[in-house]
Formats: C-alpha cells, sequence, structure tokens
C-alpha cells in the first residue's frame, strides 16, 4: 500500500490522520471547506493533530470547530 500524498490525494472526512501528515494545500482547502473560511492553523492544534492518536481528517475538522467554540465562550 503506498503512503498517503497529502499533496495530491483527495482528503475526505474518512481520511486518516497518518504519521505522514503535511500541513499542506491540499490539506488547507479540505479543512476551509469543512470549517469555513476563518480557518487558521495554530501550535495547539497541530500538536494535536500530531499527538500519535488516531483520528480522522473529520475529526480534525470537529476539534477545530470545537475549539473555536470555546473560545468564544471565555
Amino acid at each position: 500500500m503506498k503512503a498517503f500524498d497529502w499533496h495530491a490525494d483527495p482528503i475526505s472526512r474518512a481520511t486518516p490522520v497518518t504519521k505522514s501528515f503535511r500541513n499542506t494545500q491540499n490539506v488547507r482547502r479540505f479543512l476551509t471547506r469543512e470549517c469555513g473560511d476563518t480557518f487558521r492553523f495554530d501550535r495547539s492544534f497541530m500538536a494535536w493533530l500530531k499527538d500519535g492518536r488516531e483520528k480522522t481528517m473529520g475529526d480534525a475538522a470537529d476539534e477545530w470547530i470545537q475549539r473555536q467554540a470555546e473560545k468564544w465562550k471565555a
């Protein structure tokens, strides 16, 4: 099985976040589509993405949206 190409392969909510995860334009396009035009990477979100626990790109989008909601509550 070939490694996932974060630059070119299609990304869906079911795409697993692998050890080879890269912050590419392809990833940004996906997350902007899922999270809206205000999507931005930050250090804590990137650390969460790369923490080694199993997750999908759908989980990542949901996590980012939840983090934004928490910021607005505070």
